[in-house]
């Protein structure tokens, strides 16, 4: 596994779209004097966290919902714990651990099979990506209204970094 200074190099310097380099940082950390190790993750945009979450959050709501699942379906936890682990990120709950996992997968594949991921942090990785240019990016306008409520922050971000305006903007501007 490479260290984080090499996965964040690698996310805010070969990634990372020149027009929001500076702009965007990835952080991500273990706490190693933690009882558990446990850490957490986020993306900061002009040193904000606009994105962030940690074990301590992600846990509680995965085991709560993993044992509902269990219960309404009578299923053991082999079962439940994957449908709990895509719900609770989907609600953008997520450890380091799941932000690493992200970017291995993210790094092993193409622009185009990273924006249809099922993980919606590797959907952001490549939100943010220098290979999605600008024709690709206008075309998922209508594809980010059904967006998670957490990623489409992102694609806004990218569309002004740019210089471009969304479709409705222009509408907007022509009445």
């Amino acid at each position: 596994m490479p260290t984080w200074s090499g996965t964040r190099k690698k996310l805010e310097t070969d990634y990372l779209c020149p027009a929001l380099r500076g702009r965007v940082r990835y952080f991500a950390a273990t706490y190693r004097k933690s009882h558990d190790r446990e850490g957490r993750a986020a993306i900061l945009v002009d040193g904000v966290e606009v994105l962030k979450s940690s074990y301590y959050e992600y846990a509680p709501a995965f085991w709560k919902l993993q044992s509902e699942l269990r219960r309404l379906e009578e299923a053991d936890w082999r079962e439940a714990a994957p449908k709990a682990g895509q719900t609770v990120l989907e609600d953008g709950l997520f450890d380091q651990r799941d932000f690493y996992a992200a970017f291995q997968e993210f790094d092993n594949q193409s622009i185009e099979v990273s924006l249809t991921s099922r993980n919606p942090i590797v959907r952001v990785f490549a939100l943010l990506d220098r290979r999605l240019g600008k024709r690709r990016l206008a075309a998922l306008e209508e594809t980010m209204e059904q967006e998670l409520d957490w990623v489409r922050p992102f694609y806004l971000l990218r569309m002004e970094a740019e210089g471009l305006r969304l479709k409705s903007q222009k509408e907007k501007e022509v009445c």
